[in-house]
């Protein structure tokens, strides 16, 4: 199978404008994720919608493509990156894009080679998840859980606890059950990017703001490989501040 990674990358943000361009000692954080994501994958592409990244990849030597600025989720400017970028490698055709977040500075080329091993004929998405290992971690909204069925594919994601521990003491829940936490690195074939992202908007999506409760809702499995690698996300100027801190250590 071919792969391509793509990054979205959009300019405005409410927390951080301008967050790919940020400077980690010396680099760009768009920069940063380009060139860890192209130890891992052959093909790499920055998908944009601010003039102001484009010329910056373009500086560095990346491959970057502009897209439109009124996608709601970074899936959607995938699709519509794999539709501009292909035609640009008549030599080879994608089979699987692997959509990787731009504010991710320290992706490791493990977690995407992972992603990479997941795909045979029976996978058409795939994600990451790790076991929490801290109650803070366990009771944060905003880390994302899922629970998974036998073969390893998603049964739900959710911003709440999942399972619930109707017998524990909520202090021994994290030592009590292996709670997984998503982790937002998504691969899908080509195909299957296009079918997802002419889906509504579903009812189990809107609940918790987790698109990819859509695609379950709509019967379309989602395969989660585990692993132990964190990742590390910047969402405001006070995690780039800690991210510095990271380099300099």
């Amino acid at each position: 199978m071919n792969f391509i990674g793509i990054i979205p990358a959009r300019y405005a943000s409410t927390r951080f404008p301008g967050k790919p361009l940020a400077e980690i000692n010396g680099k760009s954080m768009i920069q940063r994720v380009y060139e860890q994501a192209s130890k891992a994958l052959e093909y790499v592409v920055v998908a944009t919608d601010d003039e102001r990244i484009y010329k910056h990849v373009e500086g560095f030597g990346g491959k970057v493509v502009m897209t439109l600025d009124t996608h709601r989720s970074g899936t959607d400017r995938c699709a519509e990156a794999i539709r501009k970028v292909q035609p640009d490698y008549p030599e080879v055709t994608f089979d699987v894009v692997i959509n990787i977040q731009g504010d991710e500075p320290f992706i490791q080329p493990e977690q995407l080679r992972l992603l990479k091993s997941c795909f045979d004929e029976d996978v058409a998405i795939a994600t990451l998840a790790k076991p929490i290992s801290s109650s803070d971690e366990l009771f944060n909204p905003n880390v994302v859980k899922v629970v998974i069925n036998r073969s390893n594919r998603a049964l739900y994601f959710s911003r709440s606890v999942i399972p619930y521990l109707r017998n524990a003491d909520q202090a021994d829940w994290v030592n009590s059950f292996r709670y997984l936490k998503h982790i937002g690195i998504y691969a899908y074939k080509v195909s299957t990017l296009k079918e997802i992202t002419l889906l509504s908007p579903s009812s189990l999506e809107i609940a918790e703001s987790l698109e990819q409760n859509r695609w379950i809702e709509n019967e379309y499995s989602i395969y989660v490989q585990q692993t132990q690698l964190e990742t590390i996300a910047i969402d405001t100027p006070e995690d780039l501040e800690k991210a510095i801190r990271y380099f300099e250590r």
